[in-house]
Order: C-alpha cells, then structure tokens, then sequence
C-alpha cells in the first residue's frame, strides 16, 4: 500500500473546502454555505491542508473515470457492453447531444475552483503568518497552478474552445457567464501557467510517494511537452522533455514479462512514473466495476490480434504490454488496472492501482513526435525502437519507416503509442492530435479509426459525422446554455 494518503489527511475543515460547490447556477462553481473564506486563510498549516486537498479532489471525484472515458470510448480500443447505459452508447457511436450528461464539464471547472481558491487566498497567508516562507508559499501556489493547467488542457481537447475562470467563485455576486475563448488562447493559458509554475514547485518531496503523488517539476516539464505538441511548438516541446531525460533519475521499467505490469501498474510509483494518482485501500479507484465487475467496457475486438499481434510460432515470444498487460486474451477484459501481475489480479478490496498521468515511456515519445515535426526522423525512429524494444513488440508491429518518411513515422508514433498507453486515457487524444495538424493532413488517421470499429450499419453515418471536424469535440451540456443566458455559444455542429 502506497504511504501518500497518510501524508493527504486533512482536517475536516479543509475537506469542508472540497465541498464548496454544488451550485445550480454557471459553471456549478458556488459554494454553500459553510466554510467562509475569511475565517479559513490564516495559516501555514491551512494552506498546505488546502492544497492537499486539491489531490483528494482528482481521486474523489469522477475525474479518472472521466479521463478514460473521454480518451478511449471513441476509439478502436474499447467495446462498449449491453450493460452500459444509454449514454455511453450515444457518445461511442457518435449520436452526441447536448442532453448527453457525458458533455457535463462540471468535474474539471469545480477543481479548477478548488485551484483558484488557494492562488487567490494563500498569498495572504504569508502576512498573518510569520513562520509561512516564501519558498513554500511559492510551492503551494505552483502546484495549484499546475493542477488547473491540467484541466484546462483536458477542457480544451475534450470541448475545444471553452471559458477561462482564473480567479474564485466564492459567491453568487462573483457568479458571471463568460464566454468561450478559442482553444488557442487557452491553450496559450496552459502555458503561461505552466511556465510560471515550473520555478516554483519542488523537484522533490523527499519521499517516492510523494514525488510520483504530487506536482514536481518533472510533472510541469510533462505538461508542457503535453501542451506544446497540442500547439506545434516542436522544438519548446523537444527542450521540455529533454529537462526530464537529462534529470537521470527517470527509467523504463524492466520489459520482464513477470515484472512488468507488477511494477508499473500492480505495485505502482515505479522508477518510470512521474505523476501517478494514488488510490489505496482507503480510496480504491473506479476500475473495478468499470471493467470486471458488470463490465461496461472491455477490450475492443481486434486490440490483441491486429495492434500487439503473436507469434504463432513461438508462444513465449509476445509483446509483455498486450496479453495480461493491457487487456486479457481469455476473456476481453482491460486488465491493465486490476492485475497485480501476469498471472494474478486484484479483488475489489485491492482496486487501488494508480491512475497514470505521465510516465517516462510518454516523454521519449513525446520527444519523439516533437522531433518528427522538425524532420528528426531518425533521432525520433531511435526513441520508438527503445520503447519496442522494452516491450517486446512484435515485428509485424513494425512499419520499418524511413527516416526521411515524415507522413510514415506519425503513423508509427499514433501506433506504437496506443500499445504503450493501451487505456490510459490517451488514444483519442493521441489520433485527435496527430490528425488536426495542418489543416486536418491526417485526417484518415481518423476515419480509418472509425472504419475498425464502427458497426457496419453505423459505419457511413459515423464517417460523415467524424469528417465534420466540430464533431471532434463535445457538445456544451444543455443546462450550461441556459444558465449562461445566451453567452455562450454552442459548438456548430450541434447546432444552438
């Protein structure tokens, strides 16, 4: 068991924080009535449980499930089972609206509230408390500007252009529709909180749970790799990555097919994780009944066969992230978040694997997808083939492009990417982005997605939506529009 949530464990006021915000106005974002920001901000020790408290947020709420949702159910990877709700089916075969309760962003701004509570309120702190240094405040005041970069990127590739709240909602007279902005501005605000986080976090904490549990610098740097290649900025991205790698004190794990997925996701904070979410035995993770228990989602039906493939000739020669790594061959079940290894898995009162969020594997092939857009080809060849290499991939996996195959070696990325990363929340995403660039180049990185799994009297349907590059993203919820008296605008291809 992972000692993070010992060193979490917050006062019953600081979780009274938490739960400042189930509103039926804009944004969801207005506290009730309880906790009263002037009686709370006026110690050290306040602050630091405040923001402890922002951790306990992204694992109590619907966050994870949230994140996998959004980044695999339109994708090749999943099934979607007869025991899902209607919802879940609306989304996976591109029959969107606004009525969907899956286009709710509530989750991601009520954390970015959380977040701006504490960049608003501690730097007052320092003034009532003598013994607040600046270094920490600094610290706290980082990790909180991090934490809401993170869901403003997870807003902007999920809704595209959304609304930019920086400063808190404490009250209904600070409750104000805003108007989206375009996900380049806010994208351009991941950033510029990012960028002003980095100086300000720790490096460490002093203890593994805790650098692999909260925000470091390596977690920014990540973001920001993240962010940029969303932005094109190939070489900021290339520069961000490389502050990771020359760090030295990030791996990847053993490719041993008996320690693997142990190491990585059944034991957890491995030399290779750089910001995972701890869940434990005090908190499990959702997982369990995601996908075991009334399995709503299981291994899409092609996964083993056509993206990790076997040797038919050989049966301990296999790609350690396909068969009892990411998914079960045996059943079509995602194994990935209940094995505790290859041949052993979790019961429901040892759900607790991490959530991932980054991990070393991520930065070489963000590196390597930074320097294929500034035509590295072979330098970005090299980071793919160590990742194939650490998990045995096999070689009819390989599309062997050249190094001057730009179009090729994208297509190798978004590949080799969706076996690394299989239901870590990342292959829509991953397609999303390699798709959109230059005016939607690739967008048959999409559509032959869709041609994989769409059912055949749904697939010309799916493709004549999925061309409509408004699909891509998700409808503004209903009850948004009408709080937001006509400022917001809905996203066109859902019409208004």
């Amino acid at each position: 068991m992972n000692i993070l949530s010992k060193k979490l464990a917050i006062p019953a006021l600081a979780f009274a924080l938490l739960s400042l915000g189930s509103c039926s106005k804009w944004l969801d974002l207005k506290p009730q009535e309880g906790v009263v920001a002037e009686d709370y901000w006026q110690t050290k020790e306040q602050v630091r449980a405040a923001v402890n408290g922002l951790y306990i947020s992204l694992i109590t709420s619907p966050l994870t499930q949230e994140l996998f949702m959004h980044g695999e159910i339109r994708t090749d990877m999943v099934e979607v089972s007869t025991f899902a709700p209607q919802p879940y089916t609306e989304y996976r075969f591109a029959d969107m609206l606004p009525t969907n309760s899956f286009s709710n962003w509530g989750t991601f701004y009520r954390i970015i509230n959380y977040c701006n509570n504490v960049i608003d309120n501690a730097p007052g702190v320092k003034e009532l408390d003598p013994t607040f240094t600046q270094a920490d405040l600094d610290a706290y005041i980082g990790e909180a500007l991090a934490i809401r970069a993170w869901m403003y990127l997870n807003l902007a590739r999920i809704w595209g252009d959304v609304p930019i709240k920086l400063t808190y909602t404490a009250s209904d007279e600070d409750l104000a529709a805003i108007a989206k902005s375009p996900q380049r501005n806010v994208l351009d605000a991941v950033v510029a909180d990012l960028v002003r986080a980095e100086p300000m976090v720790r490096e460490t904490f002093g203890n593994t749970a805790a650098d692999k549990g909260k925000i470091t610098r390596y977690t920014v740097n990540a973001l920001l790799a993240d962010t940029y290649l969303w932005q094109d900025e190939f070489q900021k991205a290339t520069d961000v990555c490389d502050k990771i790698i020359d760090a030295e004190i990030f791996e990847l794990v053993s490719g041993d097919a008996s320690t693997w997925l142990s190491e990585l996701f059944g034991q957890g904070n491995s030399i290779e994780g750089i910001f995972e979410l701890q869940y434990d035995r005090q908190q499990l993770n959702p997982f369990y009944a995601l996908f075991r228990q009334n399995a709503i989602y299981t291994a899409g039906q092609n996964v083993y066969e056509v993206l990790f493939q076997f040797d038919a000739a050989d049966p301990e020669n296999f790609d350690v992230r396909g068969d009892r790594g990411a998914l079960s061959t045996a059943t079509n079940m995602i194994y990935k978040y209940h094995g505790l290894n290859r041949t052993q898995t979790k019961s429901l009162e040892e759900s607790y694997t991490h959530w991932m969020v980054y991990r070393y594997a991520d930065v070489l092939l963000m590196k390597a997808e930074a320097l294929n857009g500034l035509n590295r080809g072979q330098e970005a060849l090299d980071l793919i083939y160590m990742i194939r290499e650490r998990g045995n991939a096999m070689q009819g996996t390989d599309l062997n492009p050249g190094a001057d195959d730009q179009q090729g070696i994208t297509t190798f990325i978004v590949e080799e990417r969706a076996r690394e990363f299989a239901y870590e929340g990342k292959r829509w995403f991953d397609v999303l982005r390699n798709a959109g660039r230059n005016n939607y180049e690739r967008i048959d990185l999409i559509t032959s997605m869709i041609v994989g799994f769409a059912p055949p009297d749904r697939q010309q349907s799916m493709l004549a939506k999925y061309r409509d590059v408004n699909s891509h993203y998700l409808p503004i919820y209903y009850i948004e529009m009408q709080r937001s008296g006509g400022v917001l605008e809905q996203n066109p291809f859902y019409g208004n």
